[in-house]
């Protein structure tokens, strides 16, 4: 007798020949749990005290302590919208939420790094007068991550001829 599935559900899609390239990205877990957060406050002034050291990438600025050791292990992240540029509690957490997503999507970039990453905490600061998009942030965060590791970014214009 054969069973009948209902018209809203189908079976699971087979790999493919191609799929295994592609299962690395798949298996990693692009989370943001409470233990990620930098909540407490010593450690807040810590970070915007004279250790911590920053740089800006517009629309955000970067600020961060180094660890002693490389580590894989996620560094603790705050992430912060200027209240006296975004007027509107509504237009903040949108901005804090879309940087929020873009760490989210990209924190492997630090976390998978062959020899581990210096980075213990990370202040994530919008420093824009006007909102962004979702794109826009992500790849100034990779651009971030990227001059946190001192990885040259990737070449979008051809070198300058001599």
């Amino acid at each position: 007798m054969q069973e009948s599935q209902s018209p809203g559900f189908s079976s699971p899609p087979e790999k493919g020949p191609g799929d295994e390239a592609a299962g690395t990205a798949s298996l990693r877990r692009h989370t943001f749990p409470k233990e990620e957060h930098l909540c407490r406050k010593k450690l807040i002034e810590e970070l915007f005290s004279k250790q911590g050291s920053s740089f800006g990438v517009y629309p955000l600025r970067i600020v961060w302590i180094k660890s002693e050791m490389p580590t894989t292990a996620p560094p603790q992240v705050l992430i912060s919208v200027s209240k006296r540029t975004f007027k509107r509690a509504v237009d903040r957490n949108r901005l804090k939420r879309l940087i929020r997503e873009a760490y989210r999507l990209n924190k492997y970039r630090l976390t998978e790094q062959p020899d581990g990453h210096p980075i213990a905490l990370l202040g994530i600061i919008f420093t824009g007068k006007e909102k962004s998009p979702l794109a826009l942030l992500e790849k100034k965060l990779i651009s971030a991550f990227h001059r946190l590791l001192n990885i040259p970014a990737e070449a979008s214009a051809p070198p300058p001829a001599a």
